[in-house]
């Protein structure tokens, strides 16, 4: 009998134990709260001018369409952004998106040419889908 009293003192103690240091947590995240909020702000003047922000060459750089994409976007070189913006307004203006579905892209004639022959794509893989059209 003797040993079962110390087994199970033993589970009580840690029990015990654990309570008060759980407690202590959330003290310690109120206490580092207000810590945070009374970190000084910059004032204007020590604000650095944001400076402007520059394109990425490597979107801006020209690109030449194959003559399937040509059909959709015209012949003339164009930055990938502009590729993809002109491939968008042309799924507007043909209604193309699919209703249930806003993400993916129903292919006409002409697209389903970009798209390697599929009906349906979606619209992050339309963009890998287009890349491979550009020189």
């Amino acid at each position: 009998m003797a040993t079962a009293k110390k087994t199970t003192a033993a589970p009580a103690k840690k029990a015990a134990a654990a309570k008060p240091a759980a407690a202590a947590k959330p003290a310690a995240k109120k206490a580092a709260a207000p810590a945070k909020a009374a970190a000084p702000k910059a004032t204007a003047a020590e604000k650095k001018p944001a400076a402007a922000r520059k394109p990425n060459a490597a979107f801006m750089k020209e690109m030449t369409p194959s003559a399937t994409l040509a059909a959709v976007v015209g012949a003339k070189p164009l930055p990938r952004t502009e590729v993809t913006k002109k491939v968008w307004d042309y799924i507007k203006a043909q209604n193309l998106q699919d209703a249930a579905n806003r993400r993916m892209i129903n292919a006409d004639d002409k697209l389903k040419a970009v798209f390697g022959g599929k009906a349906q794509v979606s619209m992050f893989e339309m963009t890998k889908l287009i890349s491979d059209h550009l020189k």
